[in-house]
Parts: C-alpha cells; structure tokens; sequence
C-alpha cells in the first residue's frame, strides 16, 4: 500500500526536515502531490518555502526526513532526479547578452537534448508563451513578464513530470500575472505536475490545493474553498492570516 502510494504521487515527503545550526528552516514536513495537480506552496517571506523547494530539486541536502520527487529518492538519486524535473527560481536566471532563441539552445544542451530535439522544442515553446516573433531579441531588452515566459519556457525544455516554481510572479504586474498562471494552466493540462511556491495569496485560487507554511511548519492543506469554509473568510488572504493566528473570525 505504501509502495503504490509513493508511485501514485508526484511528490511525497514524510517529516522533511532542514537545520542551519540551531535554525530549524523547514519542519518535519510531510505532504503528498498527486501527478498533474497544480500545487500551492504558500507563506509569507521566510516562512520556508524556498529551502523546501531546493531540498526537493536536489539543491539542498536535507537534515532529517524523507522525500521521493518524479519517482527519485531526494538525497541519493540527485543526478536522475534533475532529468526528470523543471526548476524556475525565484530570481531571473537567464543569461540576459543571448537572445531568446539562444538562451533555449544553451538550456537544452544542459539538460541533454541533441540538436534536433532542440529545434523542435524551441519552435513549440516560442509559441507557447507567446514569444513569436522575439526569437532573435536579447533576452536584456524583454519587460520583465516576457522574461519569466522565457524562464517558465526553459524549465520545461525537457519535458519533465513535475516543475517547481519559486515564486515565479514576484516584481511582476498583476496582467503578466494573469498571463503566466495561463501558462501554468496549459502546462498542467499536458499531463506536468506543478509545484508552485508564492507569497500572493489571490494566487492560491488557481491551485487545486494549497499548503499553508509559517516558521517552517505546515499549518494547513486542502483546496482553496475548504480552507476558506473552514475559516469562515471569504478571501485565501483573510484564511491565510487565520490559519496563522495572526486574525480572528
């Protein structure tokens, strides 16, 4: 039963924990994502968000705990679990002196595609987000929504099973918001899992399920309208503040 709840599940974690020093970032967090759901990772700055997306990406090795991403165990199948997820951090880490057309080829390469899977991968994915026309243009010369298009569009060069984005709308206007949980949609609608970290809580009514974090603790998961029935409030930010105590119905 365990066993095919595991191979059920895109990503699982059972008291995943990370300590720097007497600092405990992330603890003993136990979740489990359904493959092909869009899921929220939600909490306010430095509630531990980020360190738990990078011990789930291989980029962080975990104090205590357990976690399997894509099937990998996190921890000793790190060089296998990179192949079969995306990664879009929270800061812009494109190379802003190659064109768009050039940043895809170089993440392809990286990410071990040939050169004819690079070509046709980066014809769909320029018109996938909307790109057309721009593939020639230095990706320094792009508004800032057009580059987290091009950075969401790399993370998933390689078709992965899951994709983590970490606050991957933060600095950008509500209308490319809006835009790039479109693109979100469309990802999760050819079958991808989306693992979504933000701080915007309005963004949590397009999760199927959200996750409350605060001072490294899970405090609450289910879907937005539970949480929100639960909480008598009629916003995820009046239901966010009230699972953390910080207001009262």
């Amino acid at each position: 039963m365990v066993e095919e709840k595991i191979n059920n599940n895109a990503v699982i974690t059972l008291d995943l924990t990370k300590k720097f020093g007497e600092f405990v970032a992330v603890d003993a967090l136990s979740i489990s994502v359904e493959r092909g759901e869009i899921f929220g990772f939600l909490g306010a700055n430095g509630a531990g968000k980020t360190t738990a997306i990078r011990m789930l990406c291989g980029l962080l090795e975990p104090t205590s705990g357990t976690a399997r991403v894509a099937g990998c165990e996190v921890g000793k199948e790190t060089r296998k679990l990179k192949r079969k997820i995306g990664y879009m951090s929270q800061k812009f880490s494109l190379y802003d002196d190659l064109t768009i057309g050039e940043n895809i080829s170089l993440y392809g390469g990286i990410y071990g595609l040939n050169d004819k899977q690079i070509d046709a991968r980066k014809k769909e994915l320029i018109a996938s987000v909307g790109l057309e026309a721009m593939e020639n243009r230095l990706t320094k010369d792009l508004p800032l929504g057009f580059k987290q298009r091009l950075a969401l569009g790399c993370s998933i060069l390689h078709e992965p099973e899951v994709v983590f984005l970490d606050e991957p709308t933060s600095g950008v206007d509500p209308v490319a918001r809006r835009h790039f949980w479109e693109l979100i949609y469309k990802i999760a609608g050819s079958g991808t899992t989306v693992f979504v970290t933000t701080h915007y809580m309005d963004e949590a009514e397009y999760c199927n399920r959200v996750s409350l974090m605060a001072a490294g603790k899970l405090t609450a998961l289910d879907t937005p309208t539970a949480l929100k029935r639960q909480t008598h409030a009629a916003t995820m930010q009046e239901a966010f503040l009230r699972l953390i105590g910080e207001d009262k119905p």
